[in-house]
C-alpha cells in the first residue's frame, strides 16, 4: 500500500473521510462499522472537523476510536475561520478533542481563510503545536498564492500539510499547487476524491474510460479513481463513505498499481490543465 509521510509520521496514503457523517442517528451504527471497516482494511487516517455537522461527525468519530488504541490511529480535525483566531481556537480545538474523545489530534487544519489575519491565526496553530493540544497544524483550502503568503510569515514554514479538493475531474492544481508544494516539502491531501455530487464532473464512476481500467485490475470504478489520485506523490486522498463494503474497497485501491496505458486512458477522458485554474472548493 502506499504511503505519505506527513510531520514525520507515515500513513497509508488512503484514510476516512467524515463529511456528512454523525447527521442522521439511525445510521450510527452503520457509519461505526463503516469507519471499523476502513480501519481493518488498513487506514490510519481519519479526518473530520468542527464544521461537520456543527461538531456530529468528531462525536461520531469519538465513539467509533472508542475501544482503539490511538497509537493506531492519525486523527486530523479542522478550525472554523471564525474560530481561527487567538481568542477562540484553542476553545474550539478542546470542544473538538472532548468530542473526539482524545488528549490531542496528530494534525489540525485551518478549514479555510477568513477574516482573522494570517499571521494571528498561524502564530495560534503553533501556540497550540507547542502546548501538546495537537502533533503538527496545517491549512486547507489554499491555493499557490495563499502558500506563498504563508511562507513569509515566520511560521509558516511549519505547516505540514495543505488539503484541497483533488480528483480526475478537478485537476486544476496539477497545473502549479502541486509542484510548488513538492518543493517546498508539503503533503497534500485530497478531498472529494471520487467526485462530489455538485461537482461539474460527478459521475467519474461513469465514464466508459475509467470502467475500462477498472476491468483491466478487476476494480470498482471507484477504486481507479482512488488509485488515481494516489499515484501523484505525496498524496493522501480521504474518501468518505458509510457503507463497511465501500469503506474497504477505498482503502484497499491503495494496492492498485495502475500502468501508463491506465493514466494515459485516463487522461483522454479528463485532461490534465494546461493553465492555472481557479482553485476549485466545496
Amino acid at each position: 500500500m502506499q504511503t505519505v509521510t506527513i510531520a514525520g509520521n507515515q500513513v497509508p496514503a488512503i484514510g476516512l473521510g467524515t463529511w456528512h457523517m454523525g447527521d442522521d442517528p439511525s445510521l450510527q451504527t452503520q457509519e461505526i462499522n463503516a469507519i471499523h471497516a476502513g480501519l481493518a482494511a488498513g487506514a490510519e487516517v481519519i479526518d473530520t472537523a468542527e464544521m461537520y455537522g456543527s461538531g456530529r461527525a468528531e462525536t461520531l468519530v469519538g465513539k467509533a476510536i472508542k475501544d482503539i488504541p490511538r497509537d493506531q490511529l492519525y486523527l486530523i480535525s479542522k478550525v472554523l475561520p471564525t474560530n481561527a483566531s487567538k481568542q477562540h481556537m484553542e476553545r474550539s480545538l478542546d470542544a473538538s478533542l472532548k468530542r473526539l474523545g482524545v488528549d490531542e489530534v496528530d494534525l489540525y487544519l485551518y478549514h479555510w481563510r477568513g477574516t482573522t489575519p494570517l499571521a494571528e491565526t498561524i502564530d495560534e496553530l503553533q501556540r497550540l503545536t507547542t502546548v501538546g493540544k495537537t502533533k503538527a497544524w496545517g491549512i486547507s483550502n489554499f491555493d499557490v498564492s495563499d502558500l506563498e503568503e504563508l511562507w513569509q510569515l515566520p511560521n509558516g514554514p511549519k505547516a505540514a500539510a495543505n488539503e484541497d479538493l483533488f480528483n480526475l475531474g478537478s485537476r486544476g492544481v496539477e497545473y502549479s499547487l502541486l509542484d510548488w508544494q513538492a518543493k517546498h516539502e508539503l503533503p497534500f491531501i485530497a478531498y472529494s476524491p471520487v467526485g462530489a455530487p455538485d461537482q461539474l464532473n460527478a459521475h467519474l464512476d461513469r465514464n466508459p474510460n475509467v470502467l475500462k481500467v477498472a476491468q483491466r485490475h478487476n476494480a470498482s470504478a471507484y477504486q481507479i479513481l482512488l488509485a488515481w489520485v494516489v499515484s501523484h506523490q505525496q498524496v493522501l486522498a480521504i474518501p468518505q463513505s458509510s457503507n463497511p463494503d465501500h469503506a474497504k474497497e477505498n482503502v484497499l485501491a491503495g494496492d492498485i498499481q495502475l500502468t501508463a496505458d491506465d493514466l494515459k486512458l485516463l487522461d483522454e477522458a479528463y485532461p490534465a490543465p494546461t493553465e492555472k485554474l481557479p482553485l476549485d472548493v466545496l
